[in-house]
């Protein structure tokens, strides 16, 4: 009775790993998370109140199912100024329930059986879910740590296909916490793919910059949304832009399956992107955050874990565990049960992610000393036992 779409996804393991530690916690265990990708932060005031007061006025009904038009005017004026882009025609962008569905409608749209997207191995662990449900096939390309995990393009070159439609890239990335170089950007651009830009994590960077796939080619598609850099995880707010011959497939899809985003949460998104306190907002969150990034690197090196290039984008960690085990997985339930830190292995995010675990700096910093105290006195008795 099930189907074999449905039987070729692969279980999200960092959500195995936290629903474990919260039936722990259930039980009275005190577990330190540094497993979710989630903000710690509360939504800023003002998002808030923009909700509620949507809420107030009666917004409450279907929107236009490409989103509200002054929430895709406030989204494309965004992209413009953050990185001096010509202007965008609104009409391309699409706003939806949080940037998944954003790239499972774009991919029902442009992919056919049999198509591959390439992916960087590591990468985010749905994405080669969302490939195979829409039909495709994900083409692996391995990323190495020397590099900060970034792609080769070279490598692309040589492993793509006739079939090779799209490739997938995501910076900062998820698990990586690393960015994509510029000159890298453009040498993948410049191989004529249609390339998929995951900007999910844009706005999180402590050093350098993040640049934006559309700096260097229009054939392309972004997903970008409101849950990260903003602290709206739940209220599932996302978007996409596309090119314009992709708006109406797009949007015939959002009409059948989705027929629009929340109409109070837009009105709480075009807040975030327009209301002048959240710059403030922002910048004491990414100073947050960035005091946590120093503080986990350093410890972790301390601990015995290896990172070769600093991460400076997204709030995760991505460290090489070799020391301590050779099967991520089993080393992440056994820290969770014995340590009680929660932790994300590798192997969640591909193959070429064995070996490493995935720690996220998305709590306070208290907490996190915690963790990694409790970490470091569980691997000293390991070992030494």
């Amino acid at each position: 009775m099930i189907s074999g779409r449905v039987q070729d996804i692969k279980p999200f393991i960092v959500m195995d790993v936290l629903e474990k530690a919260q039936a722990m916690e259930r039980a009275g265990t005190s577990i330190i998370h540094l497993e979710v990708g989630e903000p710690d932060f509360d939504t800023p005031a003002c998002i808030r109140d923009a909700a509620h007061q949507a809420l107030d006025r009666g917004d409450t009904h279907y929107t236009h199912s490409l989103g509200i038009p002054e929430l895709r005017q406030a989204i494309a004026q965004h992209y413009q100024n953050s990185y001096g882009l010509a202007p965008i025609n609104p009409e391309r962008v699409i706003v939806t329930m949080g940037s998944s569905p954003a790239i499972l409608v774009a991919l029902a749209a442009v992919l056919e059986n049999g198509d591959e997207v390439v992916l960087s191995d590591p990468h985010y662990a749905c994405y080669p879910n969302f490939i195979r449900f829409c039909g495709g096939i994900p083409q692996t390309i391995p990323v190495f740590e020397d590099d900060g995990f970034q792609y080769r393009p070279d490598d692309i070159r040589k492993q793509a296909t006739s079939r090779t439609k799209a490739i997938f890239i995501n910076s900062p990335a998820n698990p990586t916490g690393n960015l994509l170089d510029a000159d890298r950007m453009q040498a993948i651009a410049d191989l004529g793919k249609l390339v998929l830009s995951d900007e999910i994590y844009h706005g999180l960077v402590y050093e350098g910059r993040a640049h934006s796939i559309f700096e260097f080619t229009d054939h392309c598609i972004v997903f970008n949304g409101f849950s990260k850099l903003y602290a709206m995880t739940g209220l599932r707010l996302g978007y996409l832009i596309v090119p314009e011959e992709l708006v109406r497939p797009v949007q015939k899809i959002v009409q059948n399956f989705f027929i629009s985003a929340t109409s109070v949460v837009q009105w709480a998104g075009y807040t975030a992107l327009t209301d002048p306190g959240m710059t403030e907002e922002i910048r004491a969150m990414l100073h947050t955050y960035d005091t946590r990034r120093r503080f986990m690197i350093r410890r972790l090196r301390e601990i015995g874990f290896g990172i070769r290039v600093d991460p400076t984008g997204a709030f995760y960690v991505f460290a090489n565990a070799g020391r301590f085990t050779r099967d991520s997985y089993a080393f992440a339930f056994e820290v969770l049960e014995h340590a009680h830190v929660g932790i994300t292995p590798g192997i969640d995010f591909g193959e070429h992610g064995e070996g490493y675990i995935r720690f996220s700096y998305a709590n306070s910093l208290d907490n996190i000393s915690e963790g990694l105290a409790r970490l470091e006195r569980y691997l000293a008795g390991r070992s030494g036992s």
